[in-house]
This record gives C-alpha cells, sequence and structure tokens, in this order.
C-alpha cells in the first residue's frame, strides 16, 4: 500500500464544493460553547457535502479564529447561517419541509441505526451544548429524538464526535442507495 498524494485525492476547489450537488442534510447547533467545535463540524460538514449548517445561539460563527484553525477552510466552503435561537432555524427548516431531530438521550429516544430515514429527504439534525446538551424547549419543537448507542463507561460523546458519527451513518445510507440504485 501507497498514501496516496493531494492531486491525487482529487480534492475539490471551494468553488466546486460550493457549486456540488448537496446531501439534503442541515446540522443545527444550539449554543455550542466551544468555537473549536463548531470548526470541526464545519470540517466534518464539508467531508460529506452537507447542505448547511444553522448556527443559533451564542454559539460562535464565521470568521473567528478558533473555528478557522479547525475547520482549515471548510468554514469558506459550507453554506452556514446564524439564528438568534433554535426556534427561529427550526421554524425555517419547518417551512422548507425538513423532518427535525435532536441528538439527545431522552425517553423513548431512536437509536441512531433504527432512524426511520431515506436518504434523499431532508433532515436536520440538532446538535447541543458541550454541558447540558439539547434545550428541552428544543426537543419539544422536534419530530424526535436520536441517540448514538454507546456501551462503556460514558454515556456522552463530545460534540465534534457525534457530529461525525450521526453524518457519517446518514452519508454512508446514502452511499449504499446510490450503488443499489447504479446496480
Amino acid at each position: 500500500m501507497r498514501k496516496l498524494n493531494m492531486a491525487e485525492l482529487g480534492r475539490k476547489s471551494v468553488a466546486e464544493v460550493k457549486s456540488s450537488e448537496k446531501i439534503p442534510i442541515i446540522v443545527v447547533l444550539e449554543n455550542i460553547r466551544s468555537a473549536y467545535n463548531v470548526g470541526s463540524v464545519f470540517r466534518t460538514s464539508d467531508a460529506f457535502l452537507i447542505e448547511a449548517i444553522y448556527i443559533t445561539g451564542y454559539s460562535a460563527k464565521p470568521p473567528h479564529k478558533e473555528i478557522k484553525k479547525t475547520a482549515l477552510g471548510a468554514e469558506e466552503a459550507v453554506s452556514w447561517q446564524h439564528f438568534p435561537s433554535a426556534t427561529e432555524a427550526i421554524a425555517t427548516l419547518r417551512a422548507e419541509g425538513y423532518m427535525i431531530y435532536a441528538i439527545e438521550q431522552v425517553e423513548n429516544s431512536t437509536y441512531l441505526h433504527n432512524l426511520d430515514w431515506q436518504p434523499g429527504q431532508r433532515i436536520a439534525m440538532i446538535f447541543g451544548n458541550e454541558v447540558s446538551g439539547v434545550e428541552q424547549t428544543t426537543i419539544g419543537l422536534c419530530d424526535g429524538c436520536v441517540e448514538i448507542p454507546q456501551l462503556g463507561m460514558k454515556h456522552s460523546l463530545n460534540i465534534a464526535t457525534a457530529a461525525g458519527v450521526v453524518l457519517w451513518d446518514l452519508v454512508r445510507r446514502t452511499l449504499i442507495n446510490e450503488t443499489n440504485v447504479k446496480g
């Protein structure tokens, strides 16, 4: 085996990413304390061609040096909007026909692998504060809550890690669907 060099990786330019067809997933960040976590979510969203990030509350937003440090330029390629609150972001998402889920451990949550979502359907995934999670009032506005199964002693993941797990699962389903369609 040999590592691929940058030319072999076929990296897209910012303009190419912006004009690429996106997976209809919107990431909503609610009151994220760490700008590094926000930057990491930008980088993951770029990697998976996610439609957009909605930044809410006091979460840091570009331009910000800590976002830039972890996003490594993805903040220039991924579409984003800021909303004063998650409630306002959810109202916009509802008007645009998105299913809305909080990533949170609640009564009757759905494990990620059991989520009834079909690739191509519009979906928004809300990730909450590093300490308090998604606000209860926000949860009440969602279609449901999705939980990442966790088997060890700790039952929480860093928000950037949780976003990577959730987004990969949804993108993986999209890739499998496309492979099956193409035959």
